[in-house]
């Protein structure tokens, strides 16, 4: 996928259809069910409407669910490198309460959150991201949770 057009919002509709792919793959390699992944998404419909985006429609070119679409590569990425050796912990990792999370699981951080719950297990996973958050915006982490 090319950076340029990713960084600009401007993907053709190949680098879109990949990327959709690509991400509900992941969640579907998690373990997670149709529902789960419209919630996690904040995406409207029925469950069934899942069907289409693994075949042959990208995901809305929206904004938000862009914004979602970003911190869930990086978080596939930060588990990917958590446990090199272990491709499906990611299945485990996100039903597994967290003590970090309030003792909560990630998957449901994320669900309940919405776009802070995905930045906090994001921050949770890559401590570069969450040193990016707390040094260049004054902010941290922990507070995201609220």
């Amino acid at each position: 996928m090319n950076e340029t057009a990713q960084e600009s919002g401007n993907l053709s509709l190949d680098d879109r259809l990949e990327m959709t792919r690509g991400v509900l793959n992941m969640l579907k390699n998690w373990g997670l069910r149709a529902e789960e992944m419209m919630a996690l998404l904040d995406l409207e419909g029925k469950p069934r409407h899942m069907a289409r985006y693994m075949s042959d429609q990208p995901l809305p070119n929206n904004p938000g669910l862009t914004k979602r679409v970003e911190h869930l590569i990086r978080i596939i990425d930060a588990l990917r490198t958590t446990y090199p050796l272990n491709p499906d912990m990611g299945r485990r990792w996100m039903r597994q309460r967290n003590t970090k999370l309030q003792r909560r699981s990630p998957l449901a951080v994320m669900i309940e959150g919405g776009e802070r719950g995905l930045v906090n297990v994001l921050c949770h996973l890559d401590c570069t991201y969450a040193w990016d958050m707390s040094g260049s915006k004054n902010t941290s982490c922990r507070n995201i949770s609220g």
